[in-house]
């Protein structure tokens, strides 16, 4: 299901310092225009096939460029950020677990908390997201233990939902993350968050 007319479609990837920037901010832009963000995990992996696009890392300069923007769009936002030794991981297991939340509680509630906390683990304190031992003390604060994160993870369900939702976005025409989509109207990379909030806040052009 896409977002309504009140709705943004948050595209996002654990593994993106992007799209853990924009989730800073896009509430605050959202609720100012009385609009409601659904948070969408994906695998920016997964659109490789389709664009012929590679990592970021696999490209020296654009690589190097991208290091030191990150760090400068982060002071900007005001907000800490520190690239992850392990860099960049297949953001699996907490894409699975975020929908796992949602499906337990029928919303977004704590889906969006334990979204918040991976991003604060990978790209603040720099743990491992893909460590089931760090993905059971992020989910401690919900419910949650180790073992359980062990067989969430490995689940048929939610392997079945994760593979769903990947390929929705792939359907979208979503490439990478952070993507916002209002309206079928799509906005590509934190950099355009002032252009979405001018979209949401005149109705288009």
């Amino acid at each position: 299901m896409v977002g309504t007319d009140r709705e943004i479609d948050f595209y996002l990837d654990f593994t993106s310092p992007y799209a853990y920037l924009a989730s800073t901010q896009i509430d605050a832009l959202a609720e100012k225009f009385g609009y409601t963000v659904i948070r969408r995990p994906f695998l920016i992996g997964a659109t490789f096939k389709t664009t012929g696009r590679k990592p970021l890392i696999q490209h020296p300069l654009v690589w190097e460029y991208s290091l030191h923007d990150v760090q400068r769009t982060a002071r900007m936002l005001g907000q800490s950020i520190n690239i992850p030794v392990k860099f960049p991981i297949l953001s699996v297991k907490p894409g699975r677990l975020f929908y796992y939340f949602q499906e337990r509680d029928g919303d977004q509630g704590v889906a969006k908390e334990f979204a918040s906390a991976v991003f604060q683990a990978y790209f603040v304190e720099q743990k491992d997201i893909t460590d089931n031992h760090v993905l059971g003390q992020i989910c401690a604060a919900f419910g949650l233990d180790e073992a359980d994160v062990g067989e969430i993870v490995k689940s048929a369900g939610m392997k079945v939902r994760f593979k769903a939702e990947v390929d929705a976005a792939i359907q979208r025409n979503v490439f990478g993350a952070p993507t916002f989509i209002v309206r079928n109207e799509m906005f590509w990379g934190v950099d355009k968050l002032d252009q979405l909030g001018k979209w949401l806040e005149t109705g288009g052009w």
